[in-house]
Protein backbone atom coordinates (compact mmCIF):
# COMPACT_ATOMS: atom_id res chain seq x y z
CA UNK A 1 0.00 0.00 0.00
CA UNK A 2 1.24 3.46 -0.82
CA UNK A 3 2.01 5.82 2.04
CA UNK A 4 2.94 5.23 5.63
CA UNK A 5 0.56 4.23 8.44
CA UNK A 6 0.19 6.56 11.41
CA UNK A 7 -0.68 4.16 14.20
CA UNK A 8 -0.93 6.95 16.75
CA UNK A 9 -3.21 9.19 14.69
CA UNK A 10 -6.93 8.84 13.92
CA UNK A 11 -7.76 5.69 11.99
CA UNK A 12 -10.01 7.69 9.62
CA UNK A 13 -9.59 11.37 8.82
CA UNK A 14 -11.77 13.26 6.38
CA UNK A 15 -10.64 16.67 5.15
CA UNK A 16 -12.94 19.17 3.42
CA UNK A 17 -14.83 16.44 1.58
CA UNK A 18 -17.29 17.39 -1.14
CA UNK A 19 -19.46 15.05 -3.17
CA UNK A 20 -21.63 15.92 -6.15
CA UNK A 21 -23.73 13.72 -8.43
CA UNK A 22 -24.13 14.98 -11.98
CA UNK A 23 -27.17 14.00 -14.02
CA UNK A 24 -28.33 14.91 -17.50
CA UNK A 25 -30.07 18.08 -16.36
CA UNK A 26 -28.44 19.15 -13.12
CA UNK A 27 -25.70 18.62 -10.56
CA UNK A 28 -26.75 17.75 -7.01
CA UNK A 29 -24.44 18.60 -4.13
CA UNK A 30 -24.77 15.90 -1.46
CA UNK A 31 -21.83 16.67 0.83
CA UNK A 32 -19.97 19.95 1.34
CA UNK A 33 -16.95 20.78 3.52
CA UNK A 34 -17.08 17.62 5.68
CA UNK A 35 -14.28 17.33 8.25
CA UNK A 36 -14.24 14.36 10.64
CA UNK A 37 -11.63 12.48 12.69
CA UNK A 38 -12.41 8.99 13.98
CA UNK A 39 -10.11 7.68 16.69
CA UNK A 40 -8.77 4.16 16.77
CA UNK A 41 -11.04 1.87 18.80
CA UNK A 42 -13.93 4.37 18.98
CA UNK A 43 -17.58 3.70 18.34
CA UNK A 44 -18.38 6.76 16.24
CA UNK A 45 -21.92 7.69 15.26
CA UNK A 46 -22.99 9.73 12.24
CA UNK A 47 -26.62 10.76 12.62
CA UNK A 48 -28.99 12.78 10.51
CA UNK A 49 -32.40 12.76 8.91
CA UNK A 50 -33.16 10.90 5.69
CA UNK A 51 -31.45 12.55 2.74
CA UNK A 52 -28.85 14.36 4.86
CA UNK A 53 -25.96 12.56 3.12
CA UNK A 54 -25.13 9.86 5.71
CA UNK A 55 -24.93 6.86 3.39
CA UNK A 56 -22.98 8.80 0.76
CA UNK A 57 -20.50 9.82 3.45
CA UNK A 58 -19.91 6.27 4.64
CA UNK A 59 -19.41 5.11 1.04
CA UNK A 60 -16.84 7.86 0.58
CA UNK A 61 -14.96 6.54 3.63
CA UNK A 62 -13.93 3.40 1.78
CA UNK A 63 -13.99 4.98 -1.69
CA UNK A 64 -16.94 3.01 -2.97
CA UNK A 65 -17.88 6.57 -3.91
CA UNK A 66 -15.01 8.82 -4.93
CA UNK A 67 -15.26 12.32 -3.45
CA UNK A 68 -15.62 15.19 -5.90
CA UNK A 69 -12.93 16.98 -3.88
CA UNK A 70 -11.28 16.71 -0.47
CA UNK A 71 -9.36 13.82 1.05
CA UNK A 72 -10.03 10.62 3.01
CA UNK A 73 -7.16 9.14 5.04
CA UNK A 74 -7.13 5.59 6.42
CA UNK A 75 -4.25 4.85 8.81
CA UNK A 76 -2.58 8.00 7.51
CA UNK A 77 -2.81 7.00 3.84
CA UNK A 78 -4.66 9.21 1.37
CA UNK A 79 -7.08 6.82 -0.35
CA UNK A 80 -7.13 9.08 -3.40
CA UNK A 81 -3.50 8.14 -4.13
CA UNK A 82 -4.10 4.37 -4.23
CA UNK A 83 -4.48 2.06 -7.18
CA UNK A 84 -7.64 -0.06 -7.55
CA UNK A 85 -5.74 -3.09 -6.24
CA UNK A 86 -4.52 -1.17 -3.20
CA UNK A 87 -8.06 0.11 -2.56
CA UNK A 88 -9.33 -3.47 -2.55
CA UNK A 89 -6.81 -4.29 0.17
CA UNK A 90 -7.94 -1.29 2.21
CA UNK A 91 -11.61 -2.29 1.87
CA UNK A 92 -10.81 -5.68 3.40
CA UNK A 93 -9.85 -3.71 6.50
CA UNK A 94 -13.08 -1.65 6.38
CA UNK A 95 -15.94 -4.15 6.40
CA UNK A 96 -19.53 -2.99 5.85
CA UNK A 97 -22.83 -4.07 7.41
CA UNK A 98 -26.04 -3.03 5.67
CA UNK A 99 -29.68 -2.46 6.61
CA UNK A 100 -30.94 -5.27 4.35
CA UNK A 101 -28.18 -7.74 5.36
CA UNK A 102 -27.05 -8.40 1.73
CA UNK A 103 -26.73 -12.16 2.26
CA UNK A 104 -26.54 -14.59 -0.65
CA UNK A 105 -29.83 -16.47 -0.51
CA UNK A 106 -28.50 -19.62 -2.18
CA UNK A 107 -25.73 -20.01 0.41
CA UNK A 108 -25.98 -21.26 3.98
CA UNK A 109 -24.93 -19.04 6.88
CA UNK A 110 -21.55 -20.77 6.90
CA UNK A 111 -21.03 -20.32 3.16
CA UNK A 112 -22.04 -16.64 3.41
CA UNK A 113 -19.33 -16.04 6.00
CA UNK A 114 -16.87 -17.97 3.84
CA UNK A 115 -17.59 -15.83 0.78
CA UNK A 116 -15.16 -12.91 1.39
CA UNK A 117 -12.47 -15.39 2.48
CA UNK A 118 -12.86 -17.38 -0.74
CA UNK A 119 -12.64 -14.17 -2.78
CA UNK A 120 -9.40 -13.40 -0.92
CA UNK A 121 -7.95 -16.74 -2.00
CA UNK A 122 -8.20 -18.70 1.25
CA UNK A 123 -8.47 -22.48 0.93
CA UNK A 124 -11.96 -23.92 1.43
CA UNK A 125 -11.13 -25.94 4.57
CA UNK A 126 -9.35 -23.01 6.21
CA UNK A 127 -12.19 -20.64 5.27
CA UNK A 128 -14.80 -22.97 6.76
CA UNK A 129 -12.86 -23.31 10.00
CA UNK A 130 -12.59 -19.53 10.35
CA UNK A 131 -16.24 -19.02 9.36
CA UNK A 132 -17.39 -21.45 12.07
CA UNK A 133 -15.37 -19.49 14.61
CA UNK A 134 -16.99 -16.24 13.45
CA UNK A 135 -20.48 -17.75 13.75
CA UNK A 136 -19.60 -18.88 17.26
CA UNK A 137 -18.56 -15.31 18.12
CA UNK A 138 -22.01 -14.03 17.14
CA UNK A 139 -23.80 -16.91 18.93
CA UNK A 140 -24.98 -18.64 15.74
CA UNK A 141 -22.84 -21.79 15.70
CA UNK A 142 -26.03 -23.91 15.57
CA UNK A 143 -27.25 -22.10 12.43
CA UNK A 144 -24.22 -22.81 10.23
CA UNK A 145 -26.24 -24.94 7.78
CA UNK A 146 -29.35 -22.72 7.73
CA UNK A 147 -30.21 -20.65 4.67
CA UNK A 148 -31.12 -16.94 5.03
CA UNK A 149 -34.81 -17.73 4.37
CA UNK A 150 -34.76 -19.88 7.52
CA UNK A 151 -33.34 -17.12 9.74
CA UNK A 152 -34.97 -14.24 11.59
CA UNK A 153 -33.95 -10.64 10.88
CA UNK A 154 -31.69 -10.53 13.91
CA UNK A 155 -30.04 -13.83 12.95
CA UNK A 156 -29.45 -12.57 9.40
CA UNK A 157 -27.74 -9.48 10.79
CA UNK A 158 -25.58 -11.66 13.03
CA UNK A 159 -24.49 -13.63 9.97
CA UNK A 160 -23.68 -10.33 8.25
CA UNK A 161 -21.61 -9.27 11.28
CA UNK A 162 -19.79 -12.63 11.28
CA UNK A 163 -19.04 -12.14 7.56
CA UNK A 164 -17.75 -8.61 8.27
CA UNK A 165 -15.45 -9.94 10.99
CA UNK A 166 -14.08 -12.76 8.84
CA UNK A 167 -11.52 -10.56 7.05
CA UNK A 168 -10.04 -9.31 10.36
CA UNK A 169 -11.08 -5.69 9.75
CA UNK A 170 -9.79 -2.67 11.64
CA UNK A 171 -13.06 -0.81 11.01
CA UNK A 172 -16.68 -1.91 10.65
CA UNK A 173 -18.97 0.52 8.82
CA UNK A 174 -22.62 0.03 9.82
CA UNK A 175 -25.05 1.67 7.41
CA UNK A 176 -28.45 1.76 9.18
CA UNK A 177 -27.67 -1.78 10.40
CA UNK A 178 -30.60 -1.95 12.84
CA UNK A 179 -33.27 0.00 10.94
CA UNK A 180 -35.01 -3.17 9.69
CA UNK A 181 -35.12 -4.77 13.16
CA UNK A 182 -37.63 -4.62 16.01
CA UNK A 183 -36.60 -2.78 19.23
CA UNK A 184 -35.67 -5.90 21.21
CA UNK A 185 -33.58 -7.33 18.37
CA UNK A 186 -31.98 -3.92 17.83
CA UNK A 187 -30.93 -3.89 21.48
CA UNK A 188 -29.28 -7.31 21.15
CA UNK A 189 -27.41 -6.33 17.95
CA UNK A 190 -26.16 -3.11 19.57
CA UNK A 191 -24.98 -5.12 22.58
CA UNK A 192 -23.14 -7.49 20.22
CA UNK A 193 -21.42 -4.61 18.40
CA UNK A 194 -20.45 -3.03 21.72
CA UNK A 195 -18.98 -6.36 22.87
CA UNK A 196 -17.00 -6.69 19.62
CA UNK A 197 -15.62 -3.18 20.08
CA UNK A 198 -14.60 -3.78 23.68
CA UNK A 199 -13.11 -7.26 23.26
CA UNK A 200 -11.54 -6.94 19.81
CA UNK A 201 -10.73 -3.22 19.70
CA UNK A 202 -12.34 -2.82 16.29
CA UNK A 203 -13.36 0.74 15.39
CA UNK A 204 -17.08 0.92 14.58
CA UNK A 205 -18.72 3.68 12.54
CA UNK A 206 -22.50 3.76 12.93
CA UNK A 207 -24.70 5.50 10.34
CA UNK A 208 -28.21 6.04 11.70
CA UNK A 209 -31.19 8.39 11.92
CA UNK A 210 -32.09 7.14 15.41
CA UNK A 211 -30.75 9.03 18.44
CA UNK A 212 -31.45 5.99 20.65
CA UNK A 213 -28.90 3.95 18.66
CA UNK A 214 -26.25 6.64 19.16
CA UNK A 215 -27.05 6.91 22.86
CA UNK A 216 -26.77 3.18 23.48
CA UNK A 217 -23.69 2.42 21.39
CA UNK A 218 -21.53 5.42 20.49
CA UNK A 219 -18.92 7.39 22.42
CA UNK A 220 -18.51 10.15 19.80
CA UNK A 221 -21.00 11.52 17.29
CA UNK A 222 -21.16 13.79 14.26
CA UNK A 223 -24.51 15.33 13.35
CA UNK A 224 -24.98 15.77 9.62
CA UNK A 225 -27.55 18.22 8.33
CA UNK A 226 -28.18 18.89 4.64
CA UNK A 227 -24.76 17.61 3.61
CA UNK A 228 -22.69 19.48 6.21
CA UNK A 229 -21.49 18.58 9.69
CA UNK A 230 -23.55 20.65 12.12
CA UNK A 231 -21.83 19.49 15.30
CA UNK A 232 -19.38 16.89 16.61
CA UNK A 233 -18.42 15.79 20.11
CA UNK A 234 -18.97 13.19 22.77
CA UNK A 235 -22.50 11.82 22.98
CA UNK A 236 -22.72 12.91 26.62
CA UNK A 237 -21.61 16.50 25.89
CA UNK A 238 -24.04 16.88 23.00
CA UNK A 239 -26.89 15.49 25.11
CA UNK A 240 -26.09 17.95 27.91
CA UNK A 241 -25.22 21.01 25.80
CA UNK A 242 -26.43 20.74 22.19
CA UNK A 243 -25.25 23.80 20.25
CA UNK A 244 -26.68 23.48 16.74
CA UNK A 245 -30.34 23.47 15.78
CA UNK A 246 -29.84 20.00 14.24
CA UNK A 247 -28.52 18.67 17.57
CA UNK A 248 -31.34 20.28 19.53
CA UNK A 249 -33.94 18.66 17.26
CA UNK A 250 -32.44 15.27 18.08
CA UNK A 251 -31.94 15.80 21.80
CA UNK A 252 -35.03 17.82 22.75
CA UNK A 253 -38.49 16.26 22.71
CA UNK A 254 -40.96 17.37 20.04
CA UNK A 255 -41.53 21.12 20.39
CA UNK A 256 -45.29 21.32 20.21
CA UNK A 257 -46.96 24.47 21.39
CA UNK A 258 -49.07 24.04 24.50
CA UNK A 259 -51.73 26.70 24.09
CA UNK A 260 -53.14 26.58 27.60
CA UNK A 261 -49.83 27.94 28.94
CA UNK A 262 -49.47 31.68 28.55
CA UNK A 263 -45.71 31.78 29.04
CA UNK A 264 -43.40 31.42 26.07
CA UNK A 265 -40.30 30.66 28.14
CA UNK A 266 -39.06 27.26 29.29
CA UNK A 267 -36.02 25.87 31.08
CA UNK A 268 -34.23 22.60 30.40
CA UNK A 269 -32.38 20.78 33.21
CA UNK A 270 -29.99 17.90 32.56
CA UNK A 271 -28.95 15.36 35.17
CA UNK A 272 -26.73 12.28 35.22
CA UNK A 273 -28.90 9.91 37.24
CA UNK A 274 -27.01 10.31 40.49
CA UNK A 275 -29.37 12.97 41.77
CA UNK A 276 -33.11 13.57 41.92
CA UNK A 277 -34.60 16.89 40.90
CA UNK A 278 -37.76 16.51 42.99
CA UNK A 279 -36.33 18.29 46.08
CA UNK A 280 -34.44 20.76 43.90
CA UNK A 281 -37.58 21.84 42.02
CA UNK A 282 -39.56 21.92 45.26
CA UNK A 283 -36.90 24.04 46.94
CA UNK A 284 -36.75 26.38 43.95
CA UNK A 285 -40.54 26.81 44.07
CA UNK A 286 -40.37 27.59 47.80
CA UNK A 287 -37.45 29.98 47.37
CA UNK A 288 -39.08 31.87 44.49
CA UNK A 289 -42.63 31.55 45.84
CA UNK A 290 -43.98 30.59 42.43
CA UNK A 291 -45.21 27.19 41.14
CA UNK A 292 -43.94 25.74 37.86
CA UNK A 293 -45.48 23.45 35.25
CA UNK A 294 -43.31 20.48 34.29
CA UNK A 295 -43.72 20.07 30.53
CA UNK A 296 -41.51 17.07 29.91
CA UNK A 297 -39.20 14.64 31.73
CA UNK A 298 -37.39 11.50 30.61
CA UNK A 299 -34.29 9.39 31.19
CA UNK A 300 -31.92 8.00 28.54
CA UNK A 301 -29.37 5.20 28.77
CA UNK A 302 -26.17 6.60 27.26
CA UNK A 303 -23.61 3.77 27.06
CA UNK A 304 -24.86 2.28 30.32
CA UNK A 305 -25.11 5.60 32.19
CA UNK A 306 -28.49 7.05 33.13
CA UNK A 307 -28.89 10.57 31.77
CA UNK A 308 -32.08 12.56 32.10
CA UNK A 309 -33.68 15.84 31.19
CA UNK A 310 -36.60 17.89 32.44
CA UNK A 311 -38.29 20.89 30.83
CA UNK A 312 -40.48 23.19 32.90
CA UNK A 313 -42.31 26.41 32.16
CA UNK A 314 -40.82 29.68 33.34
CA UNK A 315 -43.07 32.50 34.56
CA UNK A 316 -43.87 35.52 32.38
CA UNK A 317 -42.31 37.82 34.95
CA UNK A 318 -38.74 38.28 33.68
CA UNK A 319 -37.24 39.01 37.10
CA UNK A 320 -38.86 35.91 38.58
CA UNK A 321 -37.78 33.74 35.64
CA UNK A 322 -34.21 35.04 35.91
CA UNK A 323 -34.29 34.35 39.66
CA UNK A 324 -35.23 30.71 39.00
CA UNK A 325 -32.43 30.31 36.46
CA UNK A 326 -29.97 31.90 38.89
CA UNK A 327 -31.15 29.55 41.66
CA UNK A 328 -30.44 26.49 39.50
CA UNK A 329 -27.00 27.72 38.48
CA UNK A 330 -26.16 28.57 42.09
CA UNK A 331 -26.92 24.94 42.92
CA UNK A 332 -24.54 23.76 40.15
CA UNK A 333 -27.31 22.41 37.96
CA UNK A 334 -26.84 22.12 34.20
CA UNK A 335 -29.70 24.37 33.10
CA UNK A 336 -30.50 26.53 30.10
CA UNK A 337 -33.44 28.42 28.74
CA UNK A 338 -34.89 26.84 25.60
CA UNK A 339 -36.63 28.97 23.02
CA UNK A 340 -39.76 28.04 21.13
CA UNK A 341 -40.71 25.04 23.27
CA UNK A 342 -43.99 26.53 24.48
Amino acid sequence: MAGKSQVNGPIIRIEDLKKEFTGKKQTVEVLEGVNIEIGRGEVFGIIGKSGAGKSTLVRCMNYLERPTSGKVFFNGTDLGTLTDRELQQVRRKMSMIFQQFNLLMQRTALRNVCFPLEIGGMKREEAEEKARHMLELVSLADKADAYPSELSGGQKQRVAIARALATDPEVILCDEATSALDPETTKSILALLSDINEKMGITIVVITHEMSVVEQLCSQVAIIDDGTIAETGSVTDIFIRPQSEAAKRLVFPSRKSIERFKSHRACRIVFDGRSSFEPLIANMVLDCNYPVNILFADTQDIRGKAMGQMIFQLPDDEKLADKMLAYLKANHVEAEEVKGYV
